[in-house]
């Protein structure tokens, strides 16, 4: 059970909590200031315009400052980042950690009071600072309360100036669909940003716009503590549709001279400023005192505890044999009804597959089919499912997106980007990637993926080399913590055999992350396939092998984090050829030749992958173009012999 007085239950708020909150919410104000001055950068303003409603949820919703990660908790999430120093404030003047650490720490190297919200402080749920983020995230929390049944509440604090962001409007709708009457919204509406009016920087009616994708409007005044109180009421008890609560504020409220400058959203107070201030909010000027304590400062470790990974039942893999030739994204679907089929009557069993209007593509329609509940179809949305699927991830949950690679990557890595940062356990399965989408022609051909992830710190890019190893690879990374971005093709390949003509990938194998895999023996030439390019470099072994050209053959699905003893196999000849369908500046040549540098190994190494953008056409003959057919391989062999 959370604290009597909260959950917001009573109709009303009483006199007693009317007066704790009037008096937290002026303490607040100071410490915005101080933290703001002392740390000599800072977004005071929105701060103290967000702080009454600040206060009142943190105090008042069901959430435990003593067990900030409790799984039954509201999730309370903060869109418009900037506004740390009103969260970090509020939090501890609500007991999740003491205000002497948040006012001296604030903004400081190697503290964890940034200058955007982060979930190294007790109580935030989301790293933000991105504008646009927040309504999604919230979406994907209110998600996980449904099909959890917790039954939590999730509140989402918004700026005005980012109702701007359009993927503030996919998320809209996507939270109507679905009606997530368990998610409110309250904008603080200062109407300030950096360039000043909202209506002059970009003229927009917000109340109009939200009522026109279905959600119930609320109007107040967002320094009223009874309004406030009351607004939140009526959307967790009175009203059956998701609420935005649109608050009408002044930036930089209580001090006289901050009133409505839009100068203060990101600018501090001077020191003689900040006396000024602290006098007419009728607070001590202890400042000086914390200029001491930032020397000396000696960062708080919270110790946050951080949710475990579901543990799951892999169920049993599907092994094709070589004489079938099929697609890895069909090889993906058929893994992924089957691991549903083994967990699904699991009470604590919760996953999610969200689509962007190719389920049918990407071979999620069996999902769709068998287990609806779990289907959420998002529309043309990317952003938004980006940005939901990654917050639900974050949960005790199985979250799965399934989407071409140019827009499941290309087009979203900010939000991948932020999932990492977040920690989040997302599951990407990119189909339809590099040029082997053919007729698609060079917009739609995802030839950066491995590039683009790999400049995060904690994504791990696989791609697999046929549908026997696609189905292992789905079960492994259903059942392993972190994200996860699964790279396949559009077209039927070859099963690669082993030397007996049985599945190189089948009944025997096991996928190990980081590991290649060793197809053939020879000698002179190494010769090592990014994952999807695994067929055409097959087909050139067979060739050689037949004119008696004996070489080793390699597959490597995934390369990040590849290990010591495959970097000398790799250089233990005299030749190393990698094969890719990616940019060639940022894929596996690179990076292998990188690793190869650093621990001295010498061979000479051979690059083929894109160097252009590419035209439409079949893919066959698009790899013949880019000289990267069998044929372009087994000339490239030779001519090193």
């Amino acid at each position: 059970m959370f604290d009597s007085w909260r959950g917001f239950e009573t109709s009303s708020l009483s006199p007693e909590w009317h007066k704790k909150l009037q008096l937290l919410a002026n303490n607040c104000r100071g410490d915005i200031l101080k933290m703001t001055t002392l740390a000599a950068s800072g977004h005071p303003g929105g701060s103290m315009s967000s702080i009454d409603i600040y206060a009142t949820l943190y105090n008042l919703a069901n959430i435990d400052p003593k067990q900030p990660k409790r799984d039954d908790r509201d999730r309370i999430i903060i869109s418009h980042g900037h506004t740390s120093p009103g969260a970090y404030s509020a939090l501890a003047r609500s007991g999740f950690f003491n205000i002497d650490d948040c006012i001296t720490g604030f903004r400081k190297a190697g503290s964890p009071f940034e200058g955007h919200v982060e979930q190294s402080v007790p109580g935030i749920e989301w790293d933000t600072g991105n504008l646009g983020q927040g309504l999604a995230v919230g979406i994907g929390k209110a998600i996980y309360a449904k099909q959890s049944k917790k039954n939590f509440h999730t509140f989402v604090l918004m700026g005005d100036g980012e109702q701007q962001k359009g993927q503030i409007s996919e998320s809209r709708r996507i939270a109507v669909k679905y009606n997530l009457k368990n998610l409110t919204t309250i904008i603080d509406y200062n109407q300030l940003q950096i360039s000043g009016d909202i209506l002059n920087v970009m003229p927009q009616n917000i109340s109009a716009e939200w009522k026109a994708d279905g959600w119930e409007v609320l109007g107040i005044d967002g320094h009223n503590l009874n309004q406030i109180y009351d607004a939140l009421y009526q959307a967790i008890h009175k009203i059956d549709k998701p609420v935005m609560i649109l608050a009408s504020t002044v930036m930089g409220k209580g001090v006289s001279f901050m009133e409505n400058k839009e100068a203060y959203h990101g600018a501090p107070l001077k020191e003689d400023q900040l006396e000024v201030a602290l006098k007419e909010l009728n607070i001590e000027n202890n400042y000086e005192s914390y200029k001491d304590k930032r020397k000396k400062f000696v960062a708080p470790d919270y110790n946050i505890e951080k949710v475990s990974y579901p543990e799951v039942d892999l169920g049993q893999p599907i092994t094709y044999q070589v004489d079938e030739k099929t697609d890895c994204r069909s090889a993906f679907g058929n893994a992924l009804v089957s691991f549903a089929d083994a967990n699904i009557n699991n009470d604590s069993f919760v996953v999610s597959v969200f689509d962007c209007d190719l389920a049918a593509s990407v071979k999620t329609s069996g999902i769709e089919k068998k287990y609806p509940d779990n289907f959420f179809q998002f529309g043309i949305s990317e952003h938004s499912t980006a940005t939901a699927a990654g917050a639900l991830s974050a949960e005790k949950a199985i979250s799965i997106w399934a989407d071409f690679g140019v827009f499941g990557i290309t087009e979203t890595y900010n939000q991948a980007r932020l999932n990492d940062i977040n920690h989040a356990n997302m599951k990407i399965f990119n189909t339809h990637c590099g040029i082997n989408v053919g007729e698609d022609g060079k917009t739609h051909q995802c030839i950066d993926y491995f590039g683009l992830l790999n400049s995060t710190f904690g994504w791990k890019i696989i791609t697999p080399a046929d549908p026997n190893q696609t189905d292992r690879i789905v079960r492994y990374v259903l059942s392993n913590s972190g994200n996860f971005a699964v790279v396949m093709g559009r077209s039927k390949i070859l099963t690669i055999p082993d030397e007996n003509n049985k599945p190189f990938f089948g009944d025997d194998y096991q996928y190990k992350y980081g590991q290649i895999d060793k197809i053939r023996d020879g000698k002179d030439v190494v010769i090592a396939a990014a994952g999807n390019m695994m067929a055409n470099v097959f087909e050139a072994w067979k060739i050689l092998s037949n004119a008696g050209i004996q070489i080793k053959l390699v597959s490597i699905s995934d390369w990040t984090d590849i290990s010591d003893d495959d970097l000398e196999y790799l250089a233990s000849e005299k030749y190393l050829i990698t094969v890719e369908d990616h940019n060639i500046k940022t894929g596996l040549g690179n990076w292998i030749g990188s690793k190869l540098f650093d621990k001295g190994l010498k061979t000479k190494l051979v690059k083929m992958g894109i160097r252009d953008y590419a035209p439409s056409g079949n893919a066959d003959d698009l790899y013949r173009l880019l000289g990267l057919d069998a044929n372009a391989i087994v000339e490239t062999v030779k001519n090193l012999l």
